[in-house]
């Protein structure tokens, strides 16, 4: 609109005085023009000045200013004012087009039209801003989605790309045309860039061509009625039967405040759902869910909110993830200094567990061992391990009530490197021998631990009974969760008897977190279960000493299993994302058909030491049961990472088999799964990104539109763009603004005369 009004009183558009200059062009001597003036306006003063009565000095100012004010707009008339402009020379200069050809564009969010109908109606043979385009410049068309190409029509694209490659088309573009004379690039699109390479990289590119980007949004900026589903963040592997907890951000617009369901389904099987209270218009709401993954391999879920009724875009409403859940025996070092029921009814809980091994060391006198649930008779022989090799052969430490001085300088700096360097889990029990009255301050299991010490000398008649309740984080952690649901788990919580601690723990370190508490609601509430990411591992703390009296205080039924619950859950969570030697991982668990899979591997030595020396070898199956082996490359600039690449070419699930070898002798492997699958990453934020747009624009000096402002895109690109130009004069002197001054200013001076009668 405002362009209109501009170009009715100025005669041109806006940016023709944006890339024009101001000229005069007089067709007489201009000082002829300025003393026919000036001596006009010489006349007009004195005319005023003879008139005595009736004027006051301030009305002869006025007066003689409107007078001035007329005869200098003639004298910019008469001076011939022009607007000296490049503009593109017609037919002697080439256009890109790019279009998007993405499943975007078959959203229909305009009065149920597609988007893609603006494309084929607008661009298509018989167009009408192609016609105008095409009687400016030579047209090359291109459609993209994830790949870019020239094409004849646009009239006929399916708009069933899986992804939106913006920078890279543009730059494509620019290359085809390489050499040409060029006025510009319109780029047609809804700005839902899907890329891995950020568009500015491409823009930096595009820039140095000089080459301005004409961008039109398509699509609304938000939707009235849509349900999305924006992340889900399931572990990659679980141990089969475990309890994942996982959160799933939801958003809404239209439909504030209505419950709804959001749903898990393994394979098809609905295995999880819960209640959702949609929280208001365009704001986030985090919804957890809980489940267990029962069956092992590779698992396909799919996180769903139902379709509402008006809903946009239905197709957001699913989040698909792959985790692959592993049936193997998680190897657990338990180590006790004293006999206590503690070690019994641990190993009573976890008993029926397939998926736990929990090795048992308790010392009966002086270095002699009690060993139970060994591999093999020379497990352990010599006590707790006193190599890095031998104890790094476990996933977990489980640190009972035994002094510090029970363990070599080395084996409590091996206990330490078992977290942070080897990734596995350490727990610490409460007990009279254990944190700070077993000794261990100022020891690096001390530095590994979440828990401040508060004192090496606390009396040993120290004891505290407590009623144990959940912290906020506590109440929906996956190791706390002792029953099905939050809400019945807070309240068997507050159920449980009380137990009793002797360590005073009140404090924890930065950046650890408390899971469990004291229930007195206070400051110095005692820290029962806290834990801390040390290095590559994780290290917790559970400050009491007879949590078994959850399973036999008298209070208890004979067939409740909470302890049973409890304990596996913690020592699953314990062991959970624990790595073993090899690691494999793919840079993308989901691919495109026909692009690359990037797998990598990670090799370490039985000490956990990255090792270059390797022969690493990737056995890759496709779904169709094709198997190729190919070779890892070892990457100079990181120790122990090999890296290789395959192309997905068919659609399913890959495995991939990592082996690796270390002078002709195995050293261990890993499997991970792939799944090539087209993505239906257009479907989510899937408005107009006009920032986007507008920026790609204004960055290559360009301009935005929407179908509605694109009528002027034709002249536009004819004063903004480049290529063959020629200069053109753009009269100025009969600019309608001109003539209304005028009369605007002879009428206001011809009603002050007659106000002051003189007229």
């Amino acid at each position: 609109m405002f362009d209109r009004v501009f170009e009715v009183l100025f005669k041109h558009r806006p940016v023709v005085f944006q890339q024009g200059e101001l000229a005069l062009s007089p067709p007489w001597p201009a000082a002829v023009s300025v003393l026919l003036v000036l001596a006009a306006l010489a006349v007009a003063a004195w005319a005023y000045a003879r008139v005595g009565r009736g004027l006051t000095r301030r009305d002869r100012a006025l007066l003689l200013g409107l007078r001035t004010a007329v005869l200098a707009l003639f004298l910019f008339a008469l001076l011939r004012p022009v607007l000296v402009v490049r503009a593109t020379q017609p037919e002697r200069n080439f256009l890109a087009v790019v279009v998007d050809d993405s499943r975007s564009m078959a959203i229909a969010d305009r009065e149920g039209v597609p988007r893609g109908a603006f494309i084929t109606q607008a661009l298509g043979a018989d167009g009408p801003l192609r016609a105008a385009l095409g009687s400016k410049f030579a047209l090359r068309l291109f459609r993209f989605s994830s790949s870019t190409e020239r094409v004849a029509d646009v009239g006929g694209l399916a708009f069933a790309g899986t992804r939106s490659h913006v920078g890279e088309a543009l730059v494509r573009a620019s290359e085809e045309l390489a050499g040409l004379p060029v006025s510009g690039i319109v780029l047609v699109s809804d700005g839902a860039d899907t890329s891995q390479t950020a568009v500015g990289e491409s823009l930096r590119a595009l820039k140095s061509t000089g080459l301005p980007v004409f961008s039109v949004g398509l699509g609304r900026e938000a939707f009235d009625r849509d349900v999305q589903i924006g992340r889900v963040d399931p572990p990659l592997t679980a141990l089969k039967g475990a309890t994942l907890v996982v959160d799933a951000v939801i958003a809404q617009s239209g439909y504030e405040r209505k419950t709804t369901q959001l749903l898990v389904e393994d394979e098809g099987r609905l295995i999880a759902s819960q209640d959702v209270t949609l929280p208001a218009d365009g704001e986030p709401a985090t919804v957890r869910v809980s489940f267990t993954l029962a069956e092992a391999g590779p698992r396909h879920l799919r996180f769903r909110v139902p379709t509402l009724d008006g809903e946009e875009v239905t197709q957001n409403n699913v989040r698909e993830a792959l985790v692959t859940v592993e049936d193997r025996r998680e190897k657990i070092l338990y180590i006790e200094g004293t006999p206590r029921p503690e070690m019994k009814f641990v190993r009573q809980a976890v008993s029926d567990d397939k998926n736990l091994q929990v090795v048992t060391l308790q010392r009966t006198a002086d270095r002699k061992f009690l060993r139970l649930d060994i591999d093999t008779p020379e497990e352990l022989g010599g006590g707790f391990p006193k190599t890095r090799e031998e104890l790094f052969g476990y996933r977990g430490i489980v640190l009972g009530s035994i002094e510090a001085s029970a363990f070599t300088p080395d084996q409590l700096r091996m206990i330490a490197d078992f977290a942070s360097e080897r990734g596995g889990g350490l727990l610490a029990l409460g007990g009279r021998q254990s944190f700070a009255e077993g000794g261990y301050a100022a020891t690096p299991v001390a530095e590994a631990l979440p828990i401040e010490f508060e004192s090496s000398k606390a009396p040993e008649t120290f004891i505290e009974e407590i009623q144990v309740r959940p912290t906020r984080l506590g109440q929906t952690h996956v190791a706390t969760q002792i029953a099905a649901t939050e809400e019945a788990s807070a309240e068997k919580w507050s159920t449980m008897p009380r137990v009793t601690t002797v360590n005073p723990v009140r404090r924890v370190k930065v950046g650890a977190a408390v899971l469990l508490a004291s229930g007195t609601g206070t400051r110095d509430d005692q820290i029962v279960l806290a834990y801390q990411r040390y290095g590559a591992g994780k290290a917790l703390a559970l400050a009491v000493q007879d949590s078994w009296l959850w399973r036999m205080d008298a209070r208890m039924p004979v067939d409740d299993t909470t302890h049973h619950t409890l304990w596996r859950r913690l020592l699953r969570w314990l062991v959970d994302g624990v790595p073993d030697r090899i690691v494999a991982s793919a840079e993308r668990e989901r691919v495109e058909p026909g692009e690359p899979i990037t797998i990598t591997a990670q090799v370490r030595d039985e000490g956990y030491v990255q090792v270059n020396d390797a022969a690493v070898e990737a056995h890759v199956i496709s779904p169709s049961g094709r198997e190729s082996t190919i070779p890892l490359e070892f990457l100079i600039d990181r120790d122990g990472e090999y890296r290789a690449t395959t192309m997905a070419d068919e659609t399913g699930l890959y495995e991939v088999r990592v082996e690796a070898t270390r002078d002709g002798r195995p050293a261990g492997g890993d499997t991970l799964y792939v799944r090539s699958a087209p993505s239906d990453s257009e479907y989510f934020d899937a408005a107009m990104r006009t920032p986007l747009l507008r920026r790609i624009a204004e960055d290559t000096g360009g301009r935005f539109y929407t179908p509605e402002t694109v009528s002027t895109l034709p002249d536009d690109v004819t004063y903004l763009g480049r290529g063959v130009t020629v200069v053109q004069e753009k009269e100025l002197w009969d600019m309608p603004i001109i003539l209304i001054l005028m009369v605007g200013l002879a009428g206001g001076e011809w009603f002050w005369r007659r106000r002051r009668g003189l007229a």
